[in-house]
């Protein structure tokens, strides 16, 4: 390990929610583990009792990573809310500028106790939805950077909106289509959702927007994706901002050694041994992440189009009756019973290792952004269920672009419950009807794309290299100028 006063400190501060929590955590590894750097992983308080609970390794002492003598240690905050009271939290319209205000005043104090102690942050990285990090950067004279965790092409309609540079739908033209350079066309259901009026999430548009209006504090947007994936429009984008795609994050094998550093907020149940059992591409895997919530009627029907497609399956199914705030369905009585052995419901799954498994065949999916990379990087053919925000932007790539999946639905813009027997037949289809070959193939080619951009030397592994040798000698040349005053 390099001395104290050689030390390259990096700062990451994350958005409390499971989907911004991971590929940031995996980021902060993986920076790590490319030698002599420390990392600090800062989240709230409540985040990390939760990271605790899940079972993950989140010590205040620093953690080796890799073998080239990086380190990873975890700070947490207070952000004003009561630490097992989720509630305030999820009114996210009051909760966004109370995680500032607290936010802003508790990392100012631990930045400059690092100063003080001898390990100045050379680099402060967030995610969207905390713009208000780039500032403090400013405010402390450190340089910052973002993770960008949705995909190029989300970026981009957000860069364009902010900037007003393509017309999008408004309350007058609710239904515009949306043409931007290096892109598909755009239904206007196909936008990021959060960018149409008719979106009940008008804070987090807002909180995303507030990061583009702060570009010029950031030195580098690092993206979960990679070169061969949105190649046109990430070299489109570069021109316009410096971005460095270094994805994904969750397949490069440098982490594979600290695997028991993890962000899951809730510990993932036993489903391995139950996948062992089946055949191979036999098993429809079931998630819509930590976010999306069913109706009870569409869950009703999303229940009985699994059970007549006489599928096997493994449905990640959230317990209680409320999750993330939102009140959860249930499944019918007699699910389990009638679903036998050829089905498992389990609570949380470990999503990488199960999308890796060879019994899973297809994977149906709300489309979020981690979910995507990862069936992408796994070879995964896809059902797309998107709901909102950059889920059906990521719906409209899997199907149209990508080829490797079938829309089983448009997003929250269609207001319909989509019926049982529609479900069943695009179980088939994406199991062994016409375009299940097709998309099979079209996966696996995503899959050695994505291996081959992790890998040493690959486009991503460069990436991330040229980024913590940027970092490196912004550390020198603040060295140099401290000696020199």
């Amino acid at each position: 390990m390099a001395s104290k006063e050689d030390l390259v400190h990096v700062f990451l501060v994350t958005f409390p929610a499971q989907g911004h929590v991971n590929p940031l955590l995996r980021l902060g590894k993986l920076i790590a583990s490319k030698g002599n750097l420390l990392v600090t992983f800062s989240a709230t308080k409540s985040i990390g009792n939760k990271m605790k609970k899940a079972g993950a390794s989140v010590s205040g002492d620093p953690t080796p990573v890799g073998n080239r003598g990086g380190m990873i240690r975890f700070e947490f905050f207070d952000d004003g809310c009561a630490e097992d009271d989720d509630k305030e939290v999820h009114d996210l319209d009051k909760y966004l500028p109370k995680l500032e205000a607290y936010g802003k005043r508790a990392l100012t104090e631990i930045i400059n106790r690092h100063a003080q102690e001898g390990r100045p942050v050379s680099c402060l990285i967030n995610n969207p939805f905390l713009p208000w990090v780039s500032d403090l950067g400013e405010e402390l004279n450190i340089p910052s950077a973002m993770l960008w965790v949705q995909s190029c092409a989300c970026f981009s309609s957000y860069y364009h909106y902010e900037n007003s540079l393509v017309p999008f739908p408004t309350e007058e033209q609710p239904d515009m289509d949306v043409q931007m350079p290096n892109m598909p066309l755009l239904k206007s259901d196909e936008v990021p959702s959060f960018l149409h009026p008719s979106t009940p999430y008008p804070f987090l548009k807002r909180a995303v927007l507030g990061q583009f209006k702060n570009f010029s504090k950031t030195f580098c947007v690092l993206m979960e994706t990679f070169q061969e994936l949105e190649g046109d429009l990430i070299d489109y984008m570069s021109k316009i901002s410096r971005i460095r795609p270094v994805g994904p994050l969750f397949k490069n094998p440098l982490l594979e050694t600290s695997s028991d550093i993890s962000g899951d907020l809730i510990k993932a149940d036993d489903c391995l041994e139950w996948l062992d059992s089946k055949q191979p591409s036999s098993v429809v895997y079931i998630s819509f992440g930590s976010v999306v919530s069913l109706s009870q009627d569409q869950l009703t029907e999303m229940a009985f189009g699994v059970l007549n497609s006489g599928v096997s399956f493994l449905w990640v199914m959230r317990k209680g009756d409320t999750f993330n705030g939102v009140k959860c369905g249930r499944l019918p009585d007699g699910f389990s019973e009638a679903a036998g052995d050829r089905g498992m419901v389990v609570h949380w799954s470990p999503q990488a290792q199960v999308l890796s498994h060879p019994a899973v065949s297809c994977f149906v999916t709300h489309c979020g952004w981690n979910s995507t990379m990862e069936a992408l990087s796994s070879g995964v053919p896809v059902v797309a269920f998107p709901q909102w925000g950059d889920q059906v932007t990521d719906a409209k790539y899997l199907v149209d672009e990508w080829k490797v999946g079938i829309r089983m639905f448009r997003g929250e813009a269609e207001h319909r419950v989509v019926g049982r027997v529609e479900i069943g037949e695009c179980l088939k289809e994406a199991t062994g009807g016409v375009k299940a070959e097709e998309m099979k193939k079209n996966a696996l080619k995503w899959k050695k794309a994505a291996a081959e951009a992790v890998e040493d030397g690959g486009s991503s592994d460069l990436n991330i290299q040229e980024f913590v040798d940027d970092i490196r000698k912004i550390r020198q040349s603040t060295k140099t100028l401290t000696h020199t005053l």
